[in-house]
């Protein structure tokens, strides 16, 4: 095989991979849809949302210092009561009550079965249950809070990457498309120079 045929069979060689190239990347694009419309929009609105609430905390002073003063009272009493020093305190009262009216000054004020002591201790946990309960639903409030804000900053994330992903995969075709269409020029100029070298030899080989 000559020097101008080989030529000839590399650029048609490289004219079809080329096109072929060119094509299955065209292709791609077009059968790419990347992110659809809603989930642009979700995003936006997620952002937005998240700067408002950077801005919101920048401006205002923190929850716990708006809190009303039942729920501040509800948060202490129910800290103080879920803690080892209120039992060991109640224990020590309870103790010293039994033992005062059971051998001490107080013998016959209160006497066996304790009634008063009941009714206290009744009072108490008639006044301690639904104080507890407001604080319990109040972190209830605020724990759900935490988990939406939670979710709308992972779905957050999920989009950013996606749409971090696309941007990506759009750099990358671009460069394909550029790396085909300086193929394409390569073979057109290949093609060129095996056609003046045929023409070069055609008509060094003609007669004089």
């Amino acid at each position: 095989m000559t020097r101008s045929e080989r030529g000839r069979a590399l650029a048609a060689s490289a004219a079809q991979s080329s096109g072929t190239g060119a094509g299955s990347v065209e292709e791609k694009v077009e059968e790419q849809d990347g992110m659809e419309q809603a989930e642009h929009d979700l995003l936006a609105d997620l952002r937005r949302a998240r700067r408002s609430l950077r801005l919101q905390g920048m401006d205002q002073p923190p929850a716990v210092a708006r809190l009303a003063l039942g729920q501040r009272i509800a948060d202490a009493v129910a800290t103080v009561m879920g803690s080892w020093t209120f039992i060991i305190v109640q224990s020590a009262i309870l103790f010293v009550w039994i033992t005062a009216n059971l051998v001490g000054t107080m013998r016959g004020w209160d006497p066996y079965p304790f009634i008063l002591l009941k009714l206290a201790l009744s009072f108490q946990a008639a006044l301690a249950g639904p104080v507890i309960m407001m604080s319990q639903n109040r972190q209830q409030d605020i724990d759900r809070k935490a988990a939406e804000n939670d979710y709308r900053i992972n779905v957050k994330a999920e989009l950013e990457i996606e749409l971090l992903h696309e941007k990506i995969d759009q750099l990358r075709e671009r460069e394909v498309l550029t790396l085909t269409e300086a193929v394409r020029t390569l073979t057109e100029l290949l093609e060129q120079s095996a056609s003046g070298a045929r023409e070069s030899n055609a008509e060094g080989g003609r007669p004089s």
